[in-house]
């Protein structure tokens, strides 16, 4: 499993929108802010707007924000938007894509660590990642 840079950009991208509580936020901001490529970034938003995570405010004010609370978008549903499916192969095809897998030992590993994985970026919100700044401890995770 790999995370790629528009994944780990548009994770960013989002917390500074999340953050924003001046209004819509421009590209150009983002992109100083973040140190990320103005055409990079739109790129990156357009899939995040297509995903229903944003929206555009046109005119001179304008920019993007959140399309809904912070609190409802996960760093996983992020994650997925900019890359697919995240589970680990094996896990993800069932071992269909494996001629050892009726047999494979390995396999019961990968499926409770892509399991983790996912436990832990579909209970974190872009709010929880907000609220961690300065705080001494971390959301907890449900088992």
């Amino acid at each position: 499993m790999l995370v790629s840079t528009k994944g780990r950009y548009a994770l960013r991208m989002m917390l500074q929108l999340a953050e924003s509580n001046k209004g819509p936020v421009r590209i150009k901001d983002v992109s100083e802010a973040q140190g990320i490529s103005a055409k990079y970034l739109e790129q990156i938003m357009i899939v995040l707007k297509g995903a229903g995570f944003v929206e555009s405010i046109r005119g001179p004010k304008g920019g993007y924000c959140l399309a809904m609370p912070a609190d409802q978008i996960t760093v996983g549903s992020i994650i997925r938007a900019m890359e697919g499916e995240l589970s680990i192969n094996c896990v993800r095809t069932g071992g269909a894509s494996c001629p050892n897998s009726s047999g494979c030992k390995t396999l019961r590993l990968w499926t409770m660590v892509d399991d983790a994985v996912c436990n832990v970026i579909d209970n974190i919100s872009l709010r929880d990642m907000i609220e961690w700044e300065g705080s001494a401890t971390n959301k907890i995770i449900p088992e």
